[in-house]
């Protein structure tokens, strides 16, 4: 009954995208490729399938294909979320108490819609059981971006994804799982052999990489942000397990103490970072060893919670946000945009204007950069477990996947043009298919 239900849903409520044919021209577009400071003007592109075929500002001659005139609209690559949670966006954070998988799993089903419509075209998922999710997606049975899937994140007994009831302590051998371990939301490990066991079960689950929590969080009730989590054994027995798979881990964690231990230990993704030194952001440029940071502040979009503890965790993390930018822009380190927008559908719809709040920071051209083709460098550490072979994403290049937005506007001139996606994305082509067309 319930499979017919989520059936239902999914049917009345998703995006009937346009099956296009072999080709579609779109014309008469200024293109930002995704690269190349400002754009190639009065350009055409050529589609077929799903890849993009030529970009030229001379007519390309394609019989037969459909055309797309752009009226002089900017054509972008499709915006790439490095840190989202398919799942955690979009339920509220009482539903680990109070729901089961289905809820959770069906919110996030629904919402991946919105990602799409928002011109999020690909998301590297940091955190959750979203793989029925993406198979779905890459079936064209909903509608959604491409996932990067990480899978349940991995926590130490007391760490930042161990959301446990208080009196859930001290457990038995030979007790069952946590609900939510046990259906793969999230997962825990002690020691070095329940590492490796538990790294191989999610890279088994289908993992593009891992995510383990190496510091304390803010939602969480039992780690202390100061505290450093896993030892520097367990952390490098994830980093040997994803290595043995050609991939690697992202930890989640915010101090000194704790990114060091994480660099020296081979982790090559740094998820937050907000209270970390210069120091420490220059032994990440040279450990080749990207930051995956969010432009989180305590503004209009600020998070809240219900735990006054968590709150003031909250105030001393986004006290951080400013250097960390400036810092990372100043030492060289690379930086990755994503969200991580938790527990509140209304506040994922502003995954775009947390997007153009980089302007903080950096120019429009390097926003879109950094939301295009450098998130896609980040995605292509996955090697061969990265699901999307054929071009590169993130780029309006010949070869390149056909991840296209037509912005009514100019966002190398005006950033604030992405914050409000539903109003200026025209639109909105992934895989070769059209999902969204305003133009007619």
């Amino acid at each position: 009954m319930r499979i017919h239900l989520l059936a239902a849903l999914l049917a009345a409520t998703s995006v009937s995208a346009q099956q296009d044919p072999a080709q579609t021209m779109i014309t008469n577009v200024d293109v930002f490729d995704g690269v190349n400071d400002g754009g190639i003007e009065n350009a055409n592109v050529l589609i077929e399938g799903n890849l993009i075929a030529a970009v030229s500002t001379d007519p390309i001659s394609a019989e037969g294909a459909t055309v797309i005139d752009g009226g002089g609209r900017t054509l972008i690559p499709g915006l790439i979320d490095v840190h989202w949670h398919t799942l955690y966006c979009c339920s509220p954070q009482s539903s680990v108490v109070t729901d089961d998988i289905l809820g959770v799993a069906i919110r996030g089903a629904l919402g991946s819609e919105g990602t799409l419509m928002r011109g999020f075209t690909s998301v590297r998922d940091v955190g959750g059981n979203s793989f029925a999710i993406k198979k779905m997606i890459d079936a064209g049975e909903i509608p959604g971006p491409r996932i990067l899937p990480s899978g349940p994140p991995i926590t130490q007994t007391g760490g930042h994804f161990d959301y446990r009831p208080y009196q859930a302590v001290p457990t038995n051998e030979g007790d069952a799982l946590w609900y939510w371990y046990s259906v793969g939301l999230m997962m825990q490990a002690d020691g070095v052999p329940e590492v490796t066991k538990r790294a191989r079960e999610v890279m088994r689950m289908g993992a593009t990489q891992l995510k383990i929590a190496g510091g304390g969080g803010v939602s969480s009730t039992y780690d202390p942000l100061d505290v450093r989590q896993y030892t520097k054994d367990e952390i490098a027995a994830f980093v040997e397990v994803a290595d043995t798979y050609n991939t690697y881990v992202a930890s989640h964690l915010f101090t000194d103490d704790a990114a060091r231990i994480a660099i020296e230990a081979g982790v090559k993704s740094i998820e937050h970072g907000f209270l970390m030194s210069r120091e420490t952001m220059e032994m990440m440029r040279d450990n080749d060893v990207w930051l995956s940071v969010q432009p989180l502040l305590d503004d209009e979009d600020g998070f809240s919670f219900d735990d006054p503890v968590s709150q003031q965790k909250w105030i001393d993390v986004t006290n951080g946000t400013d250097f960390t930018y400036k810092t990372a822009k100043e030492v060289g380190v690379k930086t990755a945009f994503g969200t991580d927008i938790l527990f509140d559908p209304k506040l994922a719809e502003r995954q775009g204007a947390f997007l153009a709040k980089l302007q903080r920071w950096y120019s429009p051209y390097e926003v879109l950069q950094m939301a295009t083709s450098t998130n896609a460098e980040l995605l292509e550490l996955s090697g061969p477990r990265h699901p999307y072979q054929l071009g590169p994403l993130g780029q309006i290049t010949e070869g390149a996947y056909a991840d296209l937005i037509l912005v009514d506007g100019n966002p190398l001139e005006d950033i604030d043009l992405v914050a409000n996606p539903h109003e200026n994305f025209d639109l909105i082509m992934k895989d070769g298919v059209v999902y969204k067309n305003t133009l007619d």
